[in-house]
């Protein structure tokens, strides 16, 4: 759904709300409350009581609903809207997160544009939703877009080695290592650039680490996959040494001739 840039609104790295440059507080049951509605989408009344207020009986569940959205109705009218008891987030309101699911579904189609400039914009590149938000419904989604996040970061260091771009490309892959540094193709990302720009020893070094930590972690190894994309870079490199002293004995022969 299109939002008319006016009002925004930021679950990424910390919950923040602005109109234009001014950043609008509200009270901490009013920033759940918004919160829910961005993730979960339209809410009838009773059940979104109950969610966000699950361990008192219903009447105090309610009582808190209607102080949370008095509360955020002084702050900031017009982000909420409600009909015949039930209730969503105005469609005036742009998300980061839902401009980075849009943005993803654009690098996963191929049609997204890379853009070097783009690398730290959250609505990119993602985020940690709401970090240190403890509520189940944030938990899921954290994890979801935690994985979508590191699909968007391994195809963007990917299409910035197609187009050369190798240190940006290696930013990105690093990114996506520092998320998850036990995921195989966040390392691989990594290794793949340092082999491209023909950094053989750098990419042994990954591979090592990454190596050593999963013995360290979880008792197992590199896939065999990976193992032996680190072998055929390491045989090409010997086989291209070998070539280069056969070219110089070839030569110095000739020369003596």
């Amino acid at each position: 759904m299109d939002r008319r840039v006016g009002l925004k609104l930021m679950l990424f790295d910390c919950w923040r709300l602005l109109d234009g440059r001014r950043l609008i507080t509200v009270p901490w049951r009013s920033q759940r409350l918004v919160a829910f509605l961005t993730l979960r989408g339209p809410q009838c009344r009773g059940l979104l009581a109950g969610a966000l207020w699950p361990d008192v009986d219903e009447s105090h569940a309610q009582a808190s609903l209607r102080a949370a959205l008095s509360a955020l109705n002084r702050k900031a009218p017009g982000v909420i809207e409600t009909s015949n008891g039930d209730i969503w987030l105005a469609d005036v309101v742009w998300v980061d997160i839902d401009e980075f699911q849009r943005h993803a579904d654009l690098v996963f189609s191929g049609e997204a544009t890379v853009l070097t400039t783009a690398l730290h914009d959250p609505s990119v590149v993602g985020g940690d939703l709401l970090p240190g938000w403890s509520d189940g419904w944030v938990v899921l989604e954290r994890e979801r877009l935690q994985h979508v996040r590191l699909h968007v970061l391994e195809a963007w260091s990917r299409a910035l080695v197609e187009r050369g771009a190798y240190a940006h490309a290696l930013e990105v892959a690093l990114r996506a290592v520092e998320i998850d540094p036990l995921r195989e193709s966040a390392r691989r990302s990594v290794i793949n650039v340092h082999l491209v720009e023909g950094n053989l020893a750098d990419a042994l070094r990954e591979y090592e680490r990454f190596r050593v930590m999963l013995r360290d972690e979880l008792g197992v190894g590199p896939t065999k996959g990976m193992t032996e994309l680190v072998r055929r870079a390491t045989r090409a490199d010997r086989f291209e040494h070998v070539a280069r002293c056969a070219n110089q004995v070839r030569d110095a022969s000739a020369n003596k001739l």
